[in-house]
């Protein structure tokens, strides 16, 4: 189907992404992280925030510190990509907005990467991460998971996890455009994928497989949160744009939050594409949702 032209540097990034993966549809995983690795292109660089590799829980990654933020309280930050994509190197910029608009540090984890690490390998790394940060001193209720894609269902499915071993949970969990459905049933994945300029069905299915790799049903709450109990869920934030073919996942996660009684809200990003939140610093409708998601988070520590 034919594509209108891109609107912003996210989707002009996406559409050159398009068009060197059908150009070379046998493309390498190495290749792909390579070039998914490009994504923090569209963000721009965020003033007075520092970074560090360094390692928590035996987990590698980047360590994010605006200039006078609360060292107390972190966002661990579990990145896109698919489960086989996306890194601490993709996401730093993106986490260093929104760790400075919070006021707090953020850690962005290099979790193992399918099809070499299947399920559960990346959701046993943000345990460890958590078990990590509370090993350093920090309290579970100043670490808030935050997830783009596929690393909102890594967000959703630790806390998940947390809660089925009757551990205490963090106060609020962050995602945007998160990547929920293995069954690969969303409706926005026809409907709107003539204005999405990076997810196809077919792609979709390919890192299904990779995740999955035959070690759970797609069906199963852990790699599927739309088939969950979220009931005593943390309050959770859901952003996502319009015009992307996943909006229909976020649609789902919203309905099943309020039905499940979580503090849940839900913010639509007119004409965006998928994790238009990248496009922190380069476009006023992501400046817009970092502040709004900053003024969530500040809410939800005051309550």
């Amino acid at each position: 189907m034919t594509r209108p032209v891109p609107q912003d540097p996210l989707a002009e990034i996406y559409a050159q992404w398009a068009v060197e993966m059908a150009a070379q549809p046998d493309m390498s995983t190495t290749l792909l992280r390579i070039l998914f690795d490009d994504w923090q292109r569209a963000t721009a660089e965020p003033e007075a925030v520092t970074y560090a590799h360094t390692e928590i829980g035996g987990v590698p990654g980047i360590r994010v510190r605006p200039h006078g933020a609360d060292s107390s309280r972190v966002l661990l930050v579990l990145h896109g990509g698919g489960f086989a994509l996306g890194s601490s190197a993709s996401h730093r910029k993106l986490a260093g907005h929104l760790a400075k608009a919070c006021g707090v540090e953020a850690f962005v984890a290099d979790f193992r990467l399918a099809p070499e690490h299947p399920y559960p390998a990346a959701i046993e790394d943000g345990l460890s991460v958590v078990d990590g940060l509370l090993a350093a001193g920090h309290h579970i209720g100043d670490i808030t998971p935050v997830g783009d894609s596929a690393g909102g269902n890594l967000a959703i499915a630790l806390v998940l996890r947390l809660m089925a071993d009757g551990r205490e949970l963090p106060r609020q969990v962050l995602t945007m455009s998160p990547w929920l459905d293995m069954e690969n049933s969303g409706a926005t994945i026809d409907t709107n994928d003539a204005t999405d300029f990076l997810i196809t069905r077919e792609g979709l299915q390919a890192n299904i497989d990779r995740y999955l790799g035959g070690t759970a049903h797609p069906t199963d709450p852990f790699v599927n949160p739309l088939h969950a109990d979220l009931t005593g869920f943390p309050r959770l934030y859901i952003c996502a744009g319009d015009v992307e073919s996943l909006f229909d996942d976020s649609v789902r996660l919203h309905r099943l939050a309020e039905k499940c009684g979580v503090d849940v809200e839900f913010s639509v990003g007119e004409g965006q594409q998928h994790v238009f939140p990248f496009l922190a610093g380069r476009h006023p409708r992501a400046d817009a949702e970092i502040a709004a998601m900053a003024a969530w988070y500040a809410a939800g520590h005051r309550s």
